[in-house]
C-alpha cells in the first residue's frame, strides 16, 4: 500500500504539470471556441526567451517581467493579426490557423534564440521531503501550489470582475454579447494575453524540469487527454483531468508496463481519452451541446 501510494502521489504531481498547459487552452476555446495548437509554441517561446535573458546577465525578477510583457504582448498580437481577420470563418480554419502560427513561432524562436538546450533553474530545490511513508519532490510541491494558485486566480476573475463575466457571456453566446454591447476583439486580445501569462508560468516549470528545448512544444499533445476528461471549456476540469492522466500514466506504468514490455505512458493516456469520447464527449465538467429538432 505504501507503494501505491508513492505511484499514486508521484502520478497526480506529474499531472499538475500537465494542467498548467491545459490551462492555456481552456482560456482561449472558453472565450472563443478556438482550439489552440499554437500553445504548446508559446510555452516553449516563453521558456526560450526567459532563459535567454537570464544568460544575457539580467536579474530573475527583470527578466521574469520583460518576458511577462513580451508573452502578452505576443497574445495581443496573434489576436489582432491572426484571429481578427478569421472572425466567423469555420472552426476547422482557426484550427488550422493556429496550427500554423504554432510553427511560426517556433521559426521565429529558433531564429531569435538558437537551438541548443539551455539549462533552466528556478532556485527551487528537486530534493525529495518525507511525508510519513511518502517522498515528495519540493520542486513538485511549489508546482502544484503554482498550479492551484492560478486555478483560483482565474476563477474569481471569472465569477468577481466585470471582464471576467464579459468572458463569461461571450462564451454562452457570442452574438448575444454583441448585443448588449460587448467587443469580442478587446475580449479575445485579453484572453489570448492570459494564455501566454499561463504559458510563461508552464514553460518556466517544464524547462525547469526537462531543459529548455525545441521538444517543449511537443508538451501541448500532453494536454490533449486532460481536455478530453475534464472539458475543454472548464478550468476546474483542466486540473481534474491533469491529476487523472497523471495517475493514470504512473499506475500504468508501473502495474501494467512490465506485462506489455514498458512504455505505457507515451499512449496510455490516448487510450483513455479515446475511451471517455466514446462515453462522455464533453468531458467530466464541459458542457453540452444541445441541439433542438
Amino acid at each position: 500500500m505504501s507503494f501505491f501510494v508513492d505511484v499514486l502521489v508521484g502520478g497526480l504531481l506529474s499531472g499538475v504539470m500537465y494542467s498548467l498547459v491545459a490551462l492555456g487552452f481552456v482560456l482561449i476555446y472558453k472565450t472563443s471556441g478556438v482550439l489552440n495548437f499554437a500553445q504548446g509554441a508559446m510555452v516553449l517561446f516563453a521558456a526560450l526567451t526567459f532563459v535567454s535573458l537570464t544568460e544575457h546577465k539580467l536579474p530573475f525578477a527583470v527578466s521574469l517581467l520583460v518576458t511577462l510583457a513580451i508573452m502578452v504582448a505576443l497574445g495581443w498580437l496573434i489576436e489582432r493579426f491572426v484571429l481578427k481577420p478569421l472572425v466567423n470563418q469555420s472552426s476547422i480554419t482557426l484550427f488550422m490557423a493556429t496550427l500554423g502560427l504554432s510553427y511560426v513561432i517556433e521559426g521565429a524562436a529558433q531564429l531569435l534564440w538558437g537551438t541548443e538546450v539551455h539549462g533552466l533553474d528556478l532556485g527551487i530545490p528537486d530534493t525529495p521531503m518525507q511525508f510519513g511513508s511518502v517522498a515528495i519532490s519540493e520542486f513538485d510541491l511549489v508546482a502544484a501550489l503554482i498550479a492551484a494558485t492560478m486555478v483560483a486566480a482565474l476563477t474569481l476573475f471569472f465569477r468577481t470582475t466585470r471582464t471576467g463575466l464579459a468572458f463569461r457571456a461571450v462564451a454562452d453566446d457570442q452574438l448575444a454579447a454583441i448585443a448588449v454591447g460587448l467587443r469580442l476583439s478587446h475580449v479575445w486580445a485579453i484572453a489570448w494575453a492570459l494564455a501566454g501569462v499561463v504559458a510563461l508560468v508552464a514553460g518556466l516549470l517544464w524547462g525547469a524540469r526537462l531543459g529548455v528545448q525545441f521538444s517543449l512544444s511537443t508538451v501541448v499533445l500532453k494536454a490533449l487527454p486532460v481536455l478530453v476528461l475534464g472539458g475543454f471549456d472548464s478550468i476546474a476540469g483542466a486540473i481534474v483531468g491533469g491529476l487523472l492522466i497523471g495517475a493514470i500514466e504512473k499506475s500504468a506504468e508501473v502495474y501494467i508496463g512490465p506485462f506489455v514490455g514498458g512504455g505505457t505512458e507515451g499512449w496510455i493516456a490516448y487510450v483513455v481519452a479515446l475511451g471517455f469520447l466514446l462515453v462522455r464527449p464533453a468531458g467530466l465538467f464541459g458542457q453540452r451541446e444541445l441541439v433542438r429538432a
